[in-house]
């Protein structure tokens, strides 16, 4: 019993003396390597010597870029490779033992870090290079596909890498070199577009929709555009809160919410003066003839609208007038003109003419039937009677005459306010329509390039073989 249980204890304490022994090994060769060590001195044999630093950047995620604070977010991993001849060992003195992990806050590191302002070493001292892998310069951004994450807002067009030596620089300055890793990411329109651009374009199309209101609908159409307004503000104060405050460039969003601004407040202003030169009167102005022929003849006819034909007394307002007391009237017969009397004889001498006045005569005395040559030949030498209905018949006709001017006048100045109303509608529309093809056609071209430095033919990017 006991002679079988003595194999049974020798392996393991075979195996904890080699496992012991082993790690005694990576002991030993870590106590000789930094036995005089030290990890602030360059490991360079003479002063003369630069150390050769290969650098290499795998970008993992591109977290997110503040447009107002210019700051990009991104998860990179920085690999750095270099020759340090205080590191070396024979691996026969140690059992085979090639390969020793230890801290990277025991042995010397270059100051190298991916910001501008970093302290960096003169050419003197250091040469910064970029990694090589079988005989092929890394001139790019490596991405590793499994472990990188694709950002919802932003798509990395290019990744280029380049060498920078400044050689007006001395030698011994900190920055005369360096490593630059570029990253041209370009922005993905579909969030923007659905959430502000669409809504500010059929927004403003409301502003667009107010000349069809009545000229006369003044008060509706300016409300109509003062909220399009406030909709258009509000969208323009959340776009500023996310771009930088710089006057370098303008983003092209800023630029179109500015361009409907201007196009709202436009319409605004066409519907004031609309209103203003619909609600005028024969009493406050005067039409020039130009503008009744450019207004009322000749635009209609150009833009296809159906005007209703002015009265006579409308149009024909220049002709000649003549007092009746202290009334005026149009004159529209050349026989009145002619005779250069008072309407009242007139219209009294007419009647004789007629006969009507003899009838009416007879009705009023009840008396004999008079013949025309028993008739007085004047009004003044009528019955009272008969002159107080005749000045009566006169009063109404100058109101109705008086009437009929004011709105024929008041019927002018409206057709004048349609006839702007529709040219500012087109005027508004075709600024509109342009405006816009015009800014999304510039943010059509304002693309990435296809080579990231112009000139350069060089892709920076691995080779297809």
């Amino acid at each position: 019993m006991h002679g079988a249980q003595g194999p049974l204890l020798l392996l393991p304490l075979l195996a904890v003396c080699l496992g012991t022994q082993g790690r005694n090994q990576e002991e030993r060769l870590l106590a000789d390597l930094m036995q005089n060590y030290d990890p602030n001195l360059r490991p360079a044999e003479r002063d003369s010597d630069v150390v050769n630093v290969s650098l290499k950047l795998t970008l993992t995620n591109l977290i997110s870029l503040n447009e107002r604070e210019e700051a990009l977010t991104t998860n990179v991993w920085i690999e750095m490779q270099w020759c340090d001849y205080r590191l070396r060992w024979d691996p026969q003195d140690y059992e085979g033992l090639w390969v020793l992990r230890v801290p990277s806050t025991m042995v010397w590191r270059p100051d190298v870090v991916l910001e501008n302002k970093s302290q960096t070493y003169s050419t003197n001292e250091i040469d910064l290079q970029l990694s090589q892998e079988d005989g092929q310069t890394i001139e790019w951004i490596f991405i590793d596909p499994e472990a990188f994450t694709e950002n919802g807002e932003w798509a990395i067009r290019h990744r280029p890498a380049k060498m920078l030596l400044d050689t007006a620089a001395p030698a011994q300055e900190a920055g005369r070199q360096k490593v630059a890793f570029y990253l041209l990411i370009q922005r993905k329109p579909l969030f923007y577009v659905i959430n502000i651009i669409a809504p500010c374009v059929l927004i403003s199309s409301v502003a667009i929709l107010i000349y069809f209101l009545p000229a006369k609908a003044g008060g509706q159409k300016c409300t109509v555009a003062i909220n399009v307004l406030l909709a258009q503000t509000v969208f323009l104060f959340l776009v500023a809160k996310k771009v930088p405050e710089t006057s370098q460039a303008v983003p092209l969003i800023s630029k179109y919410l500015t361009f409907l601004l201007v196009v709202t407040i436009l319409i605004v202003v066409n519907a004031v003066v609309v209103l203003n030169v619909s609600l005028r009167s024969p009493h406050t102005h005067s039409m020039a003839r130009g503008v009744r022929k450019v207004f009322l003849r000749l635009l209609p006819q150009l833009l296809r609208m159906h005007v209703r034909p002015l009265a006579l007394a409308a149009v024909q307002n220049t002709q000649p007038r003549l007092q009746n007391g202290s009334s005026g009237w149009s004159v529209t017969t050349g026989e009145e003109v002619a005779l250069c009397l008072p309407r009242s004889e007139l219209l009294f001498q007419q009647w004789q003419r007629q006969g009507r006045v003899a009838a009416v005569l007879q009705k009023l005395e009840k008396g004999p039937e008079l013949g025309p040559s028993q008739f007085c030949g004047s009004l003044k030498q009528a019955a009272p009677a008969i002159q107080a209905c005749v000045e009566a018949c006169n009063l109404i006709a100058r109101a109705r005459n008086q009437q009929s001017h004011f709105d024929n006048g008041n019927e002018e100045w409206f057709l004048v306010g349609r006839v702007l109303d529709r040219v500012c509608f087109l005027a508004m529309l075709s600024l509109f329509v342009c405006g816009t093809a015009g800014i999304f056609l510039m943010a059509h071209y304002n693309r990435v390039p296809a080579l990231p430095f112009p000139g350069d033919p060089r892709p920076y990017l691995p080779s297809p073989d």
